[in-house]
């Protein structure tokens, strides 16, 4: 059984390092927690990171400094979309991950960003405790990955050349969507697409490979989008697009940990999903004020236009992600009842 874990050299990274303690003279179990976002402290930044620290201080308060944790911000240790296969294989521990970025290896978590399925934050975070949340659970144990914090996140989109707000805008430029079934619906409404992790929009729409990245409002926000856009449609009011980016583990590494720990990270991961649906709610408040001072103008959805887009995802996207595997069926049948 795994007891305890080792610092990595420090030539691997510069991690954010926290180690709570009482002096005792075993080894505290050093877990590495690793995302894509900017760093910052525990009481400022981007809400994801902030959410990464307050867990590793929690958890380490909890098991009285028997687990300790070291936090790579700005994919600092692995790169973005290949943090997913890390935790599969034990080779990481923790992420706050986009789940819908490890489509390309298990198509089956694409439902974490299917447009127009979930619509509001109440809806989603309704899965964990519905045959959903169970199933997609038990999908990603099988897998590999425990889910820790569920964190679902609205978007909007940063835009160059005009707005994108419904569907018919979208024809004749290059966006960026955030998951397979997202780019589906923006190729039928005439869209070229573009497939980046959202820490790659910057440099894709400054460079001009994109003229228009749809991602959460946080990262719409930590991305400073707002340098590089003229427009911005915001999903603060109602949205099409909601991504699942919960805090995961490795299950080998979960499995290896002693019982009171296992109930301790388990418990703070799923205390923090309150912090995590705050955080968001206020960026998708927060970021109409960023693009606005930055001198961008700025359009909110509404339900009717977000119909728009469903009533094209549900022909498109929805279908072809239902077709895929007998999971994928079935976790869109137990969303979509929610969802009804």
């Amino acid at each position: 059984m795994l007891t305890r874990r080792h610092v990595l050299a420090s030539t691997l990274a510069a991690p954010a390092l926290l180690h709570f303690g009482t002096g005792t003279a075993k080894a505290a179990t050093t877990l590495k927690i690793s995302h894509q976002f900017p760093g910052g402290t525990i009481d400022k930044g981007d809400f994801r990171d902030r959410l990464c620290r307050m867990f590793a201080a929690e958890v380490a308060k909890r098991s009285n400094g028997e687990i300790a944790a070291e936090i790579y911000p700005n994919s600092s240790l692995i790169k973005t979309n290949a943090q997913f296969s890390a935790m599969r294989k034990g080779a990481l521990d923790i992420s706050l991950y986009p789940m819908p970025y490890a489509g390309g290896e298990l198509p089956e978590t694409n439902i974490g960003l299917m447009p127009g399925l979930v619509t509001t934050y109440d809806q989603g975070l309704k899965w964990k405790g519905q045959p959903v949340g169970k199933a997609l659970s038990d999908f990603l144990a099988d897998k590999g990955i425990i889910l820790l914090s569920w964190v679902w996140q609205a978007g909007g989109v940063a835009s160059r050349p005009r707005a994108i707000v419904a569907p018919e805008d979208a024809k004749g430029l290059k966006v960026r969507g955030g998951s397979r079934e997202m780019d589906m619906v923006l190729q039928t409404a005439g869209a070229s697409v573009l497939s980046v992790p959202s820490n790659e929009i910057y440099a894709a729409m400054q460079t001009g490979a994109c003229d228009a990245g749809i991602t959460s409002s946080t990262s719409l926000i930590s991305f400073r989008l707002e340098e590089v856009s003229k427009f911005l449609t915001s999903g603060a009011g109602a949205s099409y697009w909601f991504m699942l980016e919960p805090l995961m583990m490795s299950k080998t590494i979960f499995d290896g940990l002693p019982k009171n720990h296992q109930d301790i990270i388990l418990a703070v991961g799923a205390e923090l999903e309150a912090f995590g649906k705050k955080g968001a709610q206020e960026d998708d408040a927060e970021v109409a004020k960023v693009y606005e001072k930055a001198g961008a103008k700025v359009t909110p959805l509404d339900i009717s236009t977000v119909n728009k887009w469903r009533d094209i995802a549900r022909d498109t996207a929805w279908k072809d992600y239902g077709a895929k595997t007998a999971t994928a069926a079935n976790l869109l049948k137990l969303a979509s009842d929610i969802a009804a």
